[in-house]
């Protein structure tokens, strides 16, 4: 385990106030619960910048009576098969379906696979969600 050290952090009482506000709703059990996790986020945010290898999921939902959609889909996802860990097809009602496909890669490389795939005509949403990074913290 990792050794803990302990810092001081000086700011206004109203920012304070309404962080404490925040962690509460959020369900922290402490301030350094919810400032570990903001740093983790600013930090990932950064290695993501950077082009580091993530993790991160894509989501797609999209009319399913699309002609060829589906085909296009799943041949995109075939090509990038080395960057796709898993995916989950989910039948949302009679038209509409959603796909979660959770991925691994270098940032750049999975950001643009993302963008392909929610450029599909009949893709009426599309998202990547970093989910984080390799080998950090």
């Amino acid at each position: 385990m990792a050794k803990i050290v302990r810092f001081g952090v000086s700011m206004e009482a109203e920012l304070l106030r309404a962080f404490d506000e925040l962690i509460e709703k959020k369900g922290y059990s402490n301030r350094s619960e919810a400032i570990r996790d903001l740093i983790r986020e600013a930090l990932a945010a950064q290695a993501w910048e950077e082009g580091a290898e993530i993790l991160g999921v894509i989501l797609l939902f999209y009319d399913h009576h699309k002609r060829e959609l589906l085909a296009k889909l799943t041949e995109a996802q075939h090509r990038a098969h080395t960057k796709i860990l898993a995916s989950l097809h989910i039948h949302v009602d009679e038209d509409h379906c959603l796909e979660v496909i959770a991925v691994r890669g270098q940032a750049q490389e999975v950001a643009q696979l993302a963008d392909r795939l929610r450029a599909e005509p009949g893709v009426l949403l599309g998202r990547l969600c970093p989910a984080g990074t390799i080998g950090r913290f």
